[in-house]
């Protein structure tokens, strides 16, 4: 139900599963695997994958910290969006890459929850893409120790939020990694 002309394709969106971002991530490993599942059904359904690469002073691009955890492998093929602010999109060529593409439909996992995946939502929502968070596919760190709730919790509370947040004329949502269909569901007959 995207508000964009033209764009009936949906694309996962891999944003920042680098070393440095989630060598600490709450339940890593699980995350790691349900995002290389999502990998693996979207190349089968041929369905775009685009993954998002933060670059900053703690992520130097070339650095180990900085690499893709190594579980996960981008085809040459795929595209590769670098970023340097939290919404994926902003000051990036994402909007070209999905455009060249017909997306209109983001299928979102990565990391981290409280930062790049949640303002990347939001981004894509105002720009107007349908975009549905994978519930079981998205991390972050534990920042308690600067006030925030434990990763869990920061985790439950966005998929939460998402599985309700709407805008006019588009979708938003989340699901699972073992329920994710990369079919756009169809807009509803007036």
């Amino acid at each position: 139900m995207t508000t964009l002309e033209n764009r009936p394709h949906t694309a996962l969106l891999v944003i920042d599963v680098q070393n440095g971002v989630v060598d600490q991530a709450h339940d890593r490993d699980a995350v790691v695997a349900n995002i290389a599942t999502l990998v693996d059904k979207a190349r089968a359904g041929d369905v775009p994958v685009v993954w998002v690469q933060h670059n900053s002073e703690e992520l130097v691009t070339g650095t180990e910290s900085w690499k893709y955890a190594p579980e996960l492998v981008r085809e040459e093929a795929e595209a590769l969006v670098q970023k340097a602010y939290g919404d994926s999109f902003e000051a990036t060529d994402l909007e070209a890459v999905l455009a060249a593409r017909g997306v209109g439909r983001l299928v979102v996992a990565g990391a981290q929850t409280d930062a790049c995946i949640r303002a990347t939502l939001h981004g894509a929502i105002a720009r107007g893409y349908d975009a549905t968070l994978v519930a079981d596919a998205h991390t972050t760190e534990d920042l308690t120790a600067f006030g925030a709730p434990p990763p869990e919790r920061v985790i439950a509370h966005t998929n939460l939020y998402w599985r309700f947040h709407t805008a006019p004329g588009r979708t938003a949502g989340t699901v699972t990694t073992a329920d994710v269909d990369f079919v756009p569901a169809e807009k509803p007959q007036d």
